[in-house]
């Protein structure tokens, strides 16, 4: 008896010295900054500065069928750089020369993640979980995952309850694969369609993009870090990377101080406000300050203004971009230390920070208190994310909840959603069933690729519905569908025009597929940041995407050639954009009776587009984006500061077709006009009121649109800006009544000290289906109306 007991004693001795012994950091019940500040204590300069340094992850693992094991790539890094952060490691696509073949499926990926936080936990000193962030714009970019629409289609749904539907099942079926951090939202205000990444974007406005970044940050992040499904939104590019000058990705940007607080930065506040914990600088300088080493940007206004409580990264290289682009630093060392001292915590490549920042750090020109605050903000995420006490994730979860048939209905009616009528004269549309011929022909009628974006994984052919293939599924058999490519996006060397013709001879309707791609190719050559190196010999179908900037928007090779040919057939024509970028359309807009717009509609496009051709589904999609005549009119945006802009000698100076535009196949009345001012508990508001009534007998939405007016102010202001808008369903002849409540917020303005204020006056209200399709007017007053 005497020896049991002295056992149990001995026992009992051990687990308690064991316990003293743990770590505190390693206590899950201690409280999270007290764990930071221990684990802190606990590194070295090179475990600290590999916290922050983000490798490219694709070269991390090895797969041999279905094994997968870590690489010894991976293995060196983490003794040589103590690397906390992988980015990319699930990514498939050309650049990282990831197939289908040698990629990892969801289930593999899993075992993948698993593998590297195993090895990670078991050979370090301190055994540090690794964040694992991967792109997250329209879906996960890894192989099996559900692709939905690109951001500007998501935009033209003006609806960001389902873009927070969209971005939950994003953020679920990256995190099941062991994701941690998700890049997007991106809140670039799109002015410079040349610009070669717009697809990527919400638009133009500052209100409509911050309701969709406030969306996409609520759907990523949830309600706890460490659900198991929700992850990190990283908030790009910040800031004002979506105006270059000439269209150059990447080029600087001349913008004022009050343009870039009024338009520029309110999509990241709101993103911030709404509880976003990391962003990423943009590569672009604004005014000869790079955003990577913009402390007033990074520290003043984001961390002081705002109240952000995440971690700042830097895109690819735009820390060594510093020195070798920017030419404000004269070393590695210097552009660290400067990038580092403005406020950006963690470097996306590797070699940014890395051996660089451990040298300025020894040499004196960055603090030990400086490094070790960008090391706490991600230790902190770190364990609010539970990560030290559930590294792993379930295979089997991973296998059986990516890319379920309910994800898919999800991403068929995003796409309904975003599909933009544009024209449709003398009712062309919705076709009938009863047609017994159509031709459907170009590029863009059965790529599978092209009607996908940028930032895609590779696709099992199964898993995309084209527009050949929504259209066959949709019709019976005994309809003969006859499908021509007729020429390439912008090949000229491919030409079946003249077979595309005598196709649509013989049809009774031609559905022409044209626009452009983002689709990139094992024959692109890329540069080190991803983006793609465009030259003499490119001609692939790619014109728009990351590093395909544009001279002009004309549709590229021989579309519109191919297009005249069809109309001159006498065979009705629609016309099916399928773009990365509002293209040329003037042609098209005065000879073609119908036109939608899809953008790149994701892997359910084909069957939404079929939908809305048949009236299965009515369009409601709305321009959130305005489509320019010419790039001589270039800006064109319909938030315009005062005064009006003159015509030119070619044209006027009004856009093909206005942000906000968009119709229906029902028609809507509005009404009753309501204007006045409430007082509430939280302070007084003006409240607009309305009626909106569906006249025709076929249910549908209507994207109500309020824009304000200051009628005179302090500084010159926008000529009208959209301030709230709903999407409405109506049935049949139904009557709804809308109120749109107008806050402070809503009515202030910079004045000349650059303080957010109210002015009193008058303000003229605007509410209608688009920009400039102004249905009520009204007007109400602030104070005592003088200014």
């Amino acid at each position: 008896m005497r020896k049991i007991v002295y056992l149990w004693l001995t026992l009992l001795i051990a687990v308690n010295v064991q316990a003293q012994n743990k770590p505190l950091y390693k206590n899950a019940t201690a409280p999270v900054n007290r764990r930071v500040a221990d684990l802190l204590n606990r590194m070295t300069l090179e475990e600290k500065v590999g916290q922050l340094s983000v490798l490219l992850g694709w070269e991390m693992y090895e797969k041999n069928g279905n094994q997968v094991t870590v690489s010894a790539v991976f293995k060196k890094a983490l003794k040589e750089q103590y690397t906390g952060m992988l980015w990319a490691t699930l990514r498939a696509d050309p650049w990282t020369k990831k197939t289908l073949l040698n990629g990892l499926n969801p289930e593999l990926a899993a075992r993948a993640t698993n593998a590297i936080q195993k090895y990670a936990i078991e050979n370090t000193r301190l055994g540090i979980p690794v964040f694992i962030a991967e792109e997250c714009p329209h879906g996960h970019m890894a192989i099996g995952t559900t692709v939905f629409p690109t951001a500007i289609g998501q935009s033209s749904t003006w609806n960001p309850a389902l873009i927070q539907n969209m971005a939950t099942v994003i953020a679920k079926e990256a995190r099941l694969q062991g994701t941690h951090i998700g890049y997007g939202p991106i809140l670039d205000l799109a002015r410079e369609p040349r610009w070669s990444r717009l697809e990527e974007t919400y638009g133009e406005d500052a209100v409509l993009n911050s309701a969709m970044g406030q969306a996409v940050v609520k759907g990523f992040q949830g309600n706890s870090l460490s659900s198991g499904i929700n992850v990190i939104a990283t908030l790009k590019h910040f800031t004002a990377y979506g105006v270059p000058e000439g269209g150059h990705n990447g080029s600087s940007v001349s913008i004022g101080n009050r343009e870039l607080h009024q338009s520029f930065l309110p999509p990241f506040k709101a993103a911030v406000k709404a509880g976003a914990l990391s962003v990423m600088t943009a590569y672009n300088s604004i005014d000869g300050v790079p955003c990577s080493a913009n402390p007033v940007l990074l520290k003043d206004v984001l961390r002081t203004d705002w109240g952000f409580n995440g971690f700042v990264v830097s895109d690819l290289g735009s820390i060594s971009g510093l020195e070798t682009n920017h030419k404000v630093a004269a070393s590695a060392e210097a552009a660290a230390a400067l990038a580092i001292n403005s406020g950006l915590d963690a470097d996306l490549s590797g070699y940014g920070y890395g051996p660089a920042l451990i040298k300025a750090a020894k040499a004196g020109s960055v603090a030990t208190a400086v490094i070790d605050t960008a090391v706490a903000r991600i230790l902190k995420l770190k364990f609010e994310m539970g990560l030290f006490e559930k590294p792993y994730v379930d295979v089997a979860l991973a296998k059986n909840g990516v890319k379920t048939a309910k994800n898919i209905q999800l991403a068929r009616q995003v796409a309904h959603e975003s599909i933009i009528l544009l024209k449709n004269d003398r009712g062309t549309l919705p076709l009938k069933r009863t047609l017994k011929s159509i031709a459907v022909i170009g590029p863009n009628a059965d790529n599978m690729y092209n009607q996908l974006g940028d930032y895609t994984a590779p696709q099992d052919e199964a898993s995309v519905i084209t527009v050949v293939q929504g259209l066959r599924a949709k019709l019976p058999t005994t309809t003969n569908i006859s499908y021509v490519k007729g020429c390439s996006v912008r090949d000229t060397s491919f030409n079946e025009i003249a077979k595309a013709v005598e196709v649509a001879r013989k049809s009774e309707i031609a559905i022409v597929v044209l626009g452009g791609s983002s689709a990139r190719d094992f024959k692109t050559k890329y540069e080190s940041t991803g983006a793609a190196q465009v030259t003499a010999n490119t001609i692939s179908d790619m014109e728009s995407g990351e590093g395909f900037d544009r001279s002009t928007l004309d549709l590229m090779g021989k579309q519109l050639k191919l297009l005249q040919e069809i109309v001159k057939t006498g065979t009705p024509v629609v016309l099916v954009l399928i773009e990365g970028r509002p293209l040329d359309i003037n042609w098209p807009a005065e000879h073609v009776p119908a036109i939608i717009n899809a953008w790149y509609p994701g892997m359910q496009g084909g069957n939404a587009i079929a939908d809305v051709l048949f009236g299965d589904y009515n369009p409601a999609g709305r321009l959130p984006v305005s489509v320019p005549k010419s790039v001589g009119q270039l800006p064109v945006y319909y938030n315009y500061k005062k005064p009006s802009p003159h015509n030119y000698i070619e044209t006027d100076s009004k856009p093909l077709y206005p942000f906000g535009y968009g119709l229906s196949y029902a028609k809507f009345d509005y009404s009753n006009l309501l204007i006045s001012k409430i007082q509430g508990a939280s302070g007084s508001s003006i409240s607009v009121k309305f009626n909106i009534k569906n006249v025709s007998n076929r249910e549908g939405d209507e994207v109500v649109q309020l824009y304000l007016t200051d009628d005179v102010s302090s500084v010159v202001t926008a000529n009208k800006q959209l301030k709230k808008f709903s999407r409405i369903h109506l049935k049949a002849y139904e009557d709804k009544s809308v109120e749109f409540l107008l806050n402070e917020e809503d009515l202030q303005i910079l004045d000349m000290n650059m303080k957010w204020v109210v002015e009193p006056g008058s303000f003229s209200v605007m509410v209608g289906a688009s920009s400039a399709d102004v249905k009520l007017t009204g007007s109400f007053s602030i104070g005592d109306g003088k200014k």
